[in-house]
């Protein structure tokens, strides 16, 4: 099977022929800002965002699509790397809080005796 640039999905045999098994098309939102988010990468359409208009890869504004190729991640690094910065010297002063409780029993324990 190969999928082209233009949605276009063709499958391959043996024989050497193709043939067109369907097409892949996308939707474009009038305002995408206005989508509801229904999980980790997956949106619908809200009022706000207005009707889908489907049409066909390439045409309009829409983009491509590339087979076998992976989206770039969306991430914003220095910012995770500030976050795990953060929770690590939390766990840190937490674990201080432990090991200080842990000595200030055994000072008692031991006073005890």
């Amino acid at each position: 099977m190969d999928l082209a640039r233009d949605g276009m999905l063709r499958g391959n045999y043996t024989n050497g022929k193709s043939l067109v098994l369907g097409q892949v098309t996308l939707a474009q939102f009038r305002n995408p800002e206005g989508l509801n988010r229904i999980g980790e990468n997956l949106f619908e359409g809200s009022l706000e965002s207005g009707d889908e208009a489907i049409a066909a890869p390439l045409t309009g504004s829409r983009g491509s699509i590339i087979q076998g190729s992976l989206e770039a991640s969306n991430v914003d690094l220095a910012q995770e790397f500030v976050d795990l910065i953060q929770y690590q010297r939390a766990f840190q002063a937490g674990s201080r809080s432990v090991t200080t409780g842990d000595e200030l029993l055994r000072e008692v324990v031991n006073l005890k005796r």
